[in-house]
């Protein structure tokens, strides 16, 4: 996960409306289930829907009333401490 990519994708999220980026991880999902994909074109994918499960959860975070940039701050933080373990 990369903190400048869920930052973006938090701005976008807040500009329009969840509901693409929902979409969007759905769509990307489906496409990972061409046989044809090599294992690079794969991570790729992950790393993206990761990004963008990343945004909507600072979002939800950010709409419980959590500043944006401590939302990020703790949600990394999280994501760090469950690889650390």
């Amino acid at each position: 996960m990369k903190l400048p990519v869920i930052k973006h994708l938090t701005q976008f999220i807040e500009d329009n409306d969840e509901d693409y980026v929902i979409e969007t991880i759905e769509t990307l999902e489906n496409l990972t289930e061409v046989p044809s994909l090599k294992d690079e074109e794969l991570d790729v994918i992950g790393e993206l829907i990761s990004n963008m499960y990343g945004a909507i959860e600072v979002s939800k975070m950010m709409k419980e009333g959590t500043p944006k940039k401590e939302a990020l701050n703790t949600f990394m933080k999280r994501v760090l401490g469950s690889i650390d373990t």
